[in-house]
Parts: C-alpha cells; structure tokens; sequence
C-alpha cells in the first residue's frame, strides 16, 4: 500500500492536534487533543486494511520520511515499510491502543447561532497577525448591523494591539465568541463555520472531506 499526498497532508496535521493516533479499518480518520477541546475527523482517498494504533505519529511519518517511495505491507504487530525499489526496509511496531488517547464518540453539532464562510486569505490573515502581535485571543463579534468580525486581541490587556477583519454578514444579533488561535489547527483551505451558544464551533473544510470541532474559550 502506498499513501496518498491527500493522507499524508491529513496525518500531518493531526500530529499538531495529537501525538497519538488509533487508525481504524478503512478510509475515516479521526482524532482528538489530550485536552479534549478539538476534534476532527476525515475522509481519505486510501483505505487502511486493518486496525492498529501509533502512539509518535511524528516519529512515523518520519520513518516514512527516510523512503523515496515507501510501500506499506501492515501484519500483525507491525507495518513494514520498503522501498519500492525494494533496496531498504523498516520495521515499526503498532502501539498498545489503550495508551492511545482517541475519541470514543461521534460529536452532533447543536444548532448554530452564527454561520460563515472563512475564506484561505481572510485565515491566512488572522493566523499572521496573531503571529506578528504575539497573541493567542480570537474574538468572533457579530453585529446588529449585520456584521460578523474575527479579532485578534489580547482579552486580559484593554491596551492590546488588535487586529479584525469582516468574515462574513447577515448577524442579527449583538454576540461575542471567544477562541484560542492556537486551538485552530487546521489544514489550509476554505471553511463553513458555525458557532453554537452551547460552547462549540465546527469548521468544515469546503474542498476536502475534514472537519473539526473546536471547544470556545469562557467569556470573561
């Protein structure tokens, strides 16, 4: 078996969410952070044979990382990984899933308060910025004027550089949503977001079957 550019970019950015990683039969992953306050899940182009666990996903796509074209055979308590050449070869053994954090069930989105779509460049931008002020608060506001704004702003600091930018229109109401920008893991593209009063956003990816359910931060 030989993983798609599409799998790989997916197990990467899972390794930013968690270290750990049970892959199950067939071709939906999922995953969880330690602290439970994100959650994704996918559907890739290629097709797992069989259960196992990894408990260092970095440390596997590195040892991926030392083929040019690394072929996959999975067995019983680990996966080979040859070159297709069939020149070099590594043995990586599974992990005990029951050391492996994962999620346990599938998340129902509550009704949504706010709706959007967060365009590449309007992300790209408020990752940047956050980068450039040193600043992990992500404020979403919508307006009674219709507006809805993403700032990045420091909550605990009234004199905070700040930067926003409009997202989106069609608010109706006056309403605050507070996020970490470090929690906003997620691949490049194009999302529809929507934000529950319950405490929850889901940010699905437009172009790629991925989504993510990211916990808000309390007001203060």
């Amino acid at each position: 078996m030989k993983l798609s550019a599409e799998t790989i970019e997916v197990l990467k950015n899972y390794s930013t969410i968690n270290q750990n990683l049970l892959i199950k039969e067939g071709n939906q992953l999922n995953t969880v952070s330690i602290m439970k306050n994100i959650i994704s899940k996918a559907t890739i182009p290629d097709s797992f044979p069989k259960e196992f666990a990894l408990y260092d996903l970095n440390e596997f796509l590195a040892a991926l990382s030392l083929f040019e074209v690394p072929t996959l055979t999975f067995n019983d308590n680990n996966i080979t990984i040859k070159e297709e050449s069939g020149t070099s070869e590594l043995v990586y053994f599974y992990s005990d899933p029951s050391i492996v954090v994962s999620p346990k069930n599938d998340i129902k989105m509550p009704e949504a308060s706010v709706n959007f779509r967060l365009t590449s460049r309007d992300f790209t931008k408020v990752q940047k910025s956050a980068a450039v002020l040193g600043i992990t608060d992500l404020m979403l506001k919508t307006e009674v004027t219709g507006n809805i704004i993403l700032t990045v702003k420091d909550r605990k600091n009234d004199t905070s550089n700040d930067f926003s930018i409009v997202v989106g229109t069609g608010a109706t109401a006056s309403k605050e949503y507070f996020f970490k920008t470090e929690n906003l893991k997620l691949l490049p593209g194009e999302y529809d977001v929507a934000i529950s009063d319950k405490g929850i956003s889901k940010f699905k990816n437009v172009n790629k079957e991925v989504e993510y359910f990211i916990a808000l931060e309390a007001s203060v």
